[in-house]
């Protein structure tokens, strides 16, 4: 498939990440090998949005004008999400080549505000992340998604967490999650280890009602098929023992599933379990996902 025809393109750079497509689906799509411009923008806003694509790409495989280049707002990033009753949640944007395009987030919340897993480093981003309160705590989901978080320690001052099982990713980090045992950071927010994608991978739940999880690699949301997808495909350690990490996180009330990779879904109240129960009776009747 070739790229619709204007001035944003994408190029044999792409590692079809989804990043652009997640970001922005109005104007970009998976094709099977890599990305490509599914439809140009019209107008202002719809070309920030894809300005912003661009700057977020980990591999600048996204092209475009000179002129339109001159556009890209510095300080796009990082984008709101949602509000919470527990915090502020913003995608981080300036993914990272090094977790694949993985998805950062940041929480801004009155305790302090938290990174989870890594963008890539971006004085433009730091300076965002500055003038909305700095961090004091980074959380690495697992050992892919950990891309610069040395330096973003290190300019911030901010401890790090990560499971013991994936700690040899980040050895550097402050604090390390041990067995099946979910901790409490201050206020609501918990680290809920999900073994399964790797032996450490863990979630990050914020707030005590209508929840937002963070779910790293562990979940992600399907459009096409309205399905939570966990994936044997792309499980690089024990996919049985993920999925009775899925089951521990059905009694949950989610209502943003936040990924590292794939789409981010909101839920209206009562439709997470149902969909984790679709999700674990698929996997178990065909898994191959």
């Amino acid at each position: 498939m070739a790229n619709a025809p204007g001035p944003f393109t994408v190029n044999h750079r792409c590692i079809d990440c989804g990043t652009c497509w997640q970001f922005d689906p109005q104007h970009f799509a998976p094709t099977g090998s890599r990305s490509q411009v599914i439809r140009q923008p019209e107008g202002a806003v719809e070309s920030r949005q894809a300005l912003l694509a661009l700057q977020a790409c980990p591999v600048a495989a996204i092209g475009t004008t000179a002129e339109l280049r001159q556009q890209t707002p510095i300080d796009g990033f990082p984008a709101l999400v949602t509000r919470h009753a527990a915090g502020d949640v913003y995608y981080c944007g300036w993914a990272s080549r090094r977790s694949f395009g993985a998805s950062s987030w940041l929480v801004v919340r009155p305790e302090g505000n938290v990174l989870i897993d890594s963008p890539r480093w971006s004085a433009p981003l730091a300076r965002r992340i500055s003038a909305l309160g700095g961090l004091q705590t980074m959380v690495l989901t697992h050992r892919d998604d950990v891309a610069d978080h040395q330096r973003w320690a290190k300019a911030f001052g901010c401890s790090r967490w990560i499971h013991q099982a994936d700690a040899d990713a980040a050895p550097g980090a402050e604090h390390q999650v041990s067995g099946l045992t979910a901790v409490a950071l201050d206020g609501p927010m918990q680290l809920i280890p999900c073994p399964g994608h790797t032996a450490g991978s863990m979630a990050v739940l914020l707030g005590e009602s209508r929840q937002v999880l963070f779910s790293g690699d562990h979940l992600w949301w399907r459009p096409a098929q309205a399905v939570v997808v966990a994936s044997e495909r792309y499980c690089w350690w024990d996919f049985q023992e993920q999925l009775r990490s899925v089951e521990r996180l059905q009694e949950l009330d989610v209502a943003w599933l936040l990924p590292g990779h794939g789409h981010a879904h909101s839920f209206a109240p009562g439709e997470w379990r149902s969909a984790l129960g679709q999700t674990l009776v698929f996997n178990r009747r065909s898994p191959c996902c």
